[in-house]
C-alpha cells in the first residue's frame, strides 16, 4: 500500500475509534487473569515456525522467505508454512501478540510501599508504551512492510483488535479501574497515541530513538491541552492525524 494510502487508512480507523468506541471496544471490560496459567497464544507447530522465521526479519523482512527460513529452521519441509493460514501476516500477528503479553514480565514499576517512589496511573501507562515502542526496535526498519500487510482490507479488523487489545493491556497494568464510559474513550485514545507515535518511529533516525520519545509525551501533553480523555478526544485526534502527518512529511516521507 502506498503511504499515502496508508496515511490516509490511518487516520480513518483513528476517526472511528472517536465516534464508535463502544463498538471497536463491544466488551465492557476486557477479563484479565494472572492468578491461572494462559493459553499459549499460538499452536505448537505455527509458534515453532514463527519463532524461528522472527529472527530472520531484521535481513529479510516480513516476507513468505522468511517464513520459509523460519520453517527450515523448526525442521519443517517449506510448504510447512502452509499451516499458517493467513501466510506473512501471521508473523507480523505474532511480534504483536508476543510483544503484548512481554509487557507484563519485562516492564516493573517501584513497589507501592516504597516512599517517594510510588507512579501514577499515567506515569504507568507512558512507561508501558514507551516500553512496546522500544520492543520495535530491532525490526523497525522493516516495520512499513508490516503496516502495509495490516492495512490490507482483509487484515484490518484483525489488527484493530490487536492494537485495542494492547491499549487494555497497558491500562490494566497501569492499575487503571475505571469503569465508566471512560474505559472506553482512554482506550480509543491510547491506541491513537500508540498509532501515531509508532508510525513516527519508522521515520526516526535520531540517537537511541530520543525524538520517538519526545513525541510521545507532546502527544500525551496535546491529549492534556485538548480537554483531557472524554470531552476534546474527537477534536484530539483530528488534530493529532494531520499534525503527524507533516512531521513525518518534514522527516522526508512520501505521504
Amino acid at each position: 500500500m502506498a503511504p499515502a494510502r496508508l496515511a490516509t487508512s490511518l487516520l480513518g480507523t483513528l476517526r472511528a475509534a472517536s465516534t464508535r468506541p463502544a463498538i471497536a471496544w463491544r466488551q465492557r471490560c476486557l477479563y484479565h487473569s494472572y492468578d491461572y496459567a494462559q493459553p499459549p497464544p499460538f499452536p505448537p507447530a505455527e509458534s515453532a515456525i514463527l519463532s524461528c522465521a522472527y529472527a530472520h526479519v531484521p535481513s529479510h523482512g516480513f516476507t513468505i522467505d522468511t517464513l520459509k527460513l523460519g520453517a527450515r529452521d523448526a525442521g519443517y519441509l517449506d510448504v510447512s508454512t502452509n499451516l499458517l493460514p493467513r501466510g506473512v501476516f501471521d508473523l507480523v500477528n505474532y511480534h504483536l501478540v508476543t510483544q503484548r503479553l512481554a509487557l507484563q514480565n519485562n516492564v516493573q514499576f517501584p513497589e507501592e510501599g516504597e516512599q517517594g517512589n510510588k507512579m501514577g496511573v499515567g506515569a504507568k501507562v507512558r512507561k508501558l508504551t514507551l516500553a512496546r515502542l522500544r520492543a520495535n526496535e530491532a525490526i523497525i526498519h522493516r516495520w512499513q512492510e508490516a503496516l502495509a500487510i495490516m492495512a490490507q482490507p482483509t487484515y484490518v479488523p484483525v489488527s484493530f483488535a490487536e492494537l485495542a487489545r494492547l491499549a487494555d493491556e497497558i491500562w490494566f497494568l497501569s492499575g487503571d479501574q475505571s469503569v465508566d464510559s471512560s474505559w472506553y474513550t482512554k482506550r480509543a485514545t491510547l491506541s491513537a497515541i500508540y498509532s501515531s507515535t509508532e508510525m513516527y518511529m519508522t521515520q526516526d533516525k535520531s540517537a537511541n530513538f530520543v525524538d520517538t520519545e519526545q513525541f510521545l509525551d507532546n502527544r500525551l501533553q496535546d491529549l492534556i491541552k485538548v480537554g483531557g480523555f472524554v470531552g476534546g478526544l474527537g477534536e484530539w485526534l483530528n488534530y493529532t492525524g494531520h499534525s503527524t502527518i507533516n512531521l513525518l512529511r518534514s522527516k522526508g516521507a512520501r505521504i
